[in-house]
């Protein structure tokens, strides 16, 4: 009887024990859920910017062979050419690193080199109409109708990013988004947008 008894306060202890891991891992289970969604969400913005970035690339490459072009037909616009050659190298040089996506410093100075290079490409597509050889070359023309696709795709690109980014700092920024954030040492940092600036947002008009 008495060894029945001396048991009880163990099995009681024991019992208590389970309980509170069972409670621990029921709490437990939302945070885990809510750290999974916000590296999803995190990724999902990666993968965007990716997008982003592809359509940038595509927009440099273009650049050499309308510079030829031009510069074939028009070869008093050397003040143009040099712009925008320009406005391309200082573009390219500019990498951005996934930590540099949260860091508004970099993204201005990223958005401001593209605002440049898009205002020079709009100042040379303006040029042909100075020039009818210009405008009446086929290699121009097809040129023009690839950086209007690019430029339009670059726009949707950022949209998309700018909707992905809105949707992961708004998880991050809710309480039980931050709250785990700061439990796991906060390896969640709020993303900034690419907005470039207003007079940048359409594409180059292509006239024919």
């Amino acid at each position: 009887m008495r060894a029945m008894i001396d048991r009880r306060p163990h099995s009681r202890k024991a019992f208590l024990v389970v309980l509170a891991g069972l409670l621990a891992a029921i709490f437990a289970l939302p945070g885990c859920e809510t750290y999974d969604t916000l590296v999803e969400k995190d990724q999902v913005c990666d993968q965007r910017w990716a997008d982003i970035d592809a359509q940038l690339q595509r927009r440099y490459d273009l650049i050499p062979n309308l510079v030829n072009v031009v510069k074939g037909s028009a070869k008093h616009e050397s003040e143009t050419l040099k712009a925008v050659t320009e406005a391309r190298a200082q573009a390219t040089s500019i990498k951005l690193t996934a930590d540099d996506l949260t860091n508004p410093e970099k993204m201005a100075a990223f958005q401001k080199a593209q605002d440049q290079l898009k205002g020079s490409l709009s100042r040379l597509m303006m040029v042909q109409e100075t020039y009818p050889e210009l405008k009446a070359n086929s290699a121009f023309h097809d040129l023009q109708v690839q950086l209007e696709g690019t430029e339009n795709r670059v726009l949707r690109s950022r949209e998309q990013y700018n909707a992905a980014v809105k949707d992961y700092n708004t998880e991050l920024g809710k309480i039980r988004g931050s709250a785990v954030n700061k439990a796991t040492g906060k390896p969640f940092k709020a993303r900034v947008f690419f907005a470039a600036a207003a007079a940048a947002q359409a594409a180059p008009a292509v006239s024919f």
